[in-house]
């Protein structure tokens, strides 16, 4: 579900990590200075995401084979070419969220709260969704994590993309889309309807077993 079954094709550049982050500043404005996503999915976290999933997508946008109306005003070959698509691609697969705050002593002499104040900003949890998290496990085992990784955390090599840290909402946005046709889930195959063989209670035990893997 979800995945890209052929490998994407890595290109060879120079990476400009300064290149990446000031792409970055602009879309921030709907993903998050971190790439956390927000509005409880209605933006998609795109930190950690695999470096060719994200390049892939860009491209999608980019030639206009993935409809998205707040993307198209930034992507075009002349606003986003290769380099590029590569640099803030890279940028934010290398971004790291943490799912929780270390304690600390609020009161302590070396307390620094700009410092905590940055690390909040960096910690994602995602809420538990609805469903039986034991048969999502075995459903996702046999049929998704060959794709999306063990526990949903993405799989690089094929460039499948991360569940597990996802916005549900999100998750389930794509799912209505990939059903409906209007998101191609496979290029090479764009007739695939694997999400059709899933039941909606088939989905909701995944999604509820993803939902945990960030605990």
């Amino acid at each position: 579900m979800l995945c890209l079954i052929t490998p994407l094709q890595a290109q060879t550049y120079d990476y400009d990590p300064d290149n990446g982050e000031e792409i970055n500043e602009l879309c921030s404005g709907c993903h998050g200075e971190f790439g956390q996503g927000g509005k409880d999915g209605e933006y998609p976290r795109i930190a950690s995401q695999p470096l060719e999933f994200i390049a892939n997508q860009l491209r999608l946008f980019r030639d206009r084979k993935r409809k998205n109306f707040a993307m198209v005003e930034y992507i075009d070959d002349r606003q986003l070419p290769e380099s590029d698509i590569y640099d803030i691609s890279r940028y934010l697969s290398e971004i790291t969220l943490k799912t929780q705050l270390a304690p600390v002593d609020e009161n302590a002499p070396d307390f620094d709260a700009y410092a905590r104040l940055l690390e909040s900003k960096m910690t994602m949890q995602i809420p538990k969704a609805e469903g039986d998290i034991e048969r999502g496990e075995k459903i996702y085992n046999k049929e998704c994590d060959s794709c999306h990784g063990k526990e949903g955390w993405g799989n690089h090599k094929n460039a499948g993309p991360m569940l597990a840290g996802q916005y549900t909402n999100y998750l389930w946005r794509q799912v209505k889309q990939l059903r409906t046709k209007q998101r191609i889930h496979d290029e090479d195959s764009p007739n695939d309807e694997l999400l059709n063989e899933f039941s909606d209670q088939d989905l909701t035990d995944i999604f509820a077993y993803l939902s945990v893997m960030d605990d």
